[in-house]
């Protein structure tokens, strides 16, 4: 394996490149980094990781790469096939594959933090992010329910809302990060509400669709079956779903969410909104699983992510799938090029 170390390759004319953070150093995120090193990306991505770590995880998959140190995306050369850039963060200690260490919390989360500050301030077009060990962090004493809330609190934005997106779906959560006992509290009327404003304004400056069709489950079984299984789908969904009807929008709902995701739906509307995590993501992965994309709406950058975990069991075996990586990356790059990228 080759390794280059402080080579600066300079090139302004370039395109920007898009940042990609591995995550959990000792899960399948750095074998991804090596994997997409040796595919015919038209993307030019820069990884923000330990260089050391990096190399090292090629090395245990037996992968010829050549791990490049750059300390500016905005000037990098393009990747060559079978090149990493790696804008270096060092690790806080020696990663394990498959055995995840509370001391490297902070540099999973000093990894995303460069790469979301170089993407505010204009220098990589766009940040994909790979799976990270939650309870990793919490457990070095950091407080993090997810990549969704970390980011917006960091770009300070009040609202962001979770959305997923496969070949022929799009799902989007009112809640997301949040134990189930919790979930009927947090939907609110103005929940709702300002989840489908932030879903219908994004779907048309990300994806240029103007007058999206919208499909929103209900909470309860049956949607509450006019409020004799719970009071959230009148009380809060319905009128919701009322004020952007009087507003224009093409929406439906509470649908009942056992009927929401047939292939008539699917092909009906351009999104459909779950209330809960597990309500909408467990029907798009049994649908779509490794080739859906998680995307953060309501940010002022593109930030999309893989659909899947830090696989800590295949994490050095060489059996990691790059598939949603890749369609991340993609997306991450159409919403860019056709101009619709930082706010």
């Amino acid at each position: 394996m080759k390794r280059m170390l402080s080579t600066e390759l300079k090139n302004k004319s370039l395109p920007r490149s898009i940042a990609f953070t591995p995550g959990e150093p000792a899960g399948i995120g750095p074998d991804l980094a090596v994997m997409i090193a040796s595919e015919a990306l038209s993307e030019n991505i820069v990884c923000f990781a330990d260089p050391d770590l990096i190399a090292e995880r090629a090395t245990l998959l037996g992968v010829s790469v050549e791990v490049t140190e750059i300390s500016d995306p905005t000037t990098c050369q393009e990747a060559r096939n079978g090149q990493l850039l790696v804008f270096p963060i060092r690790s806080s200690v020696s990663t394990s594959p498959g055995k995840p260490d509370r001391r490297n919390a902070q540099y999973v989360l000093d990894c995303i933090d460069t790469a979301t500050d170089h993407c505010r301030d204009g220098k990589v077009s766009a940040i994909v992010t790979g799976p990270v060990q939650k309870s990793i962090i919490n457990d070095a004493g950091i407080p993090f329910t997810g990549h969704t809330e970390y980011l917006a609190q960091r770009l300070e934005v009040p609202m962001p809302v979770m959305m997923l997106v496969s070949d022929n779906l799009r799902v989007a959560l009112v809640t997301t990060h949040v134990p189930v006992r919790d979930v009927s509290d947090l939907i609110t009327r103005h929940r709702v509400t300002t989840v489908l404003d932030i879903l219908s304004q994004e779907l048309d400056r990300l994806f240029g669709i103007s007058r999206p069709r919208l499909c929103v489950c209900g909470l309860n079984p049956h949607a509450g079956e006019n409020g004799h299984l719970g009071s959230e789908d009148n009380a809060a969904i319905l009128p919701a779903i009322e004020l952007h009807r009087q507003r224009g929008l093409h929406i439906v709902g509470p649908v009942p969410a056992d009927t929401a995701f047939t292939p008539q739906n699917r092909d009906n509307y351009d999104a459909i909104v779950a209330m809960y995590h597990d309500q909408g993501l467990a029907a798009l992965k049994a649908i779509d699983f490794g080739n859906s994309v998680n995307i953060t709406l309501g940010l002022p950058i593109i930030r999309t992510s893989v659909d899947h975990g830090t696989a800590l069991d295949c994490a050095g075996a060489g059996t990691a799938d790059p598939k949603s990586l890749l369609s991340a990356i993609k997306l991450a790059n159409t919403l860019t090029q056709h101009g619709r990228g930082p706010r």
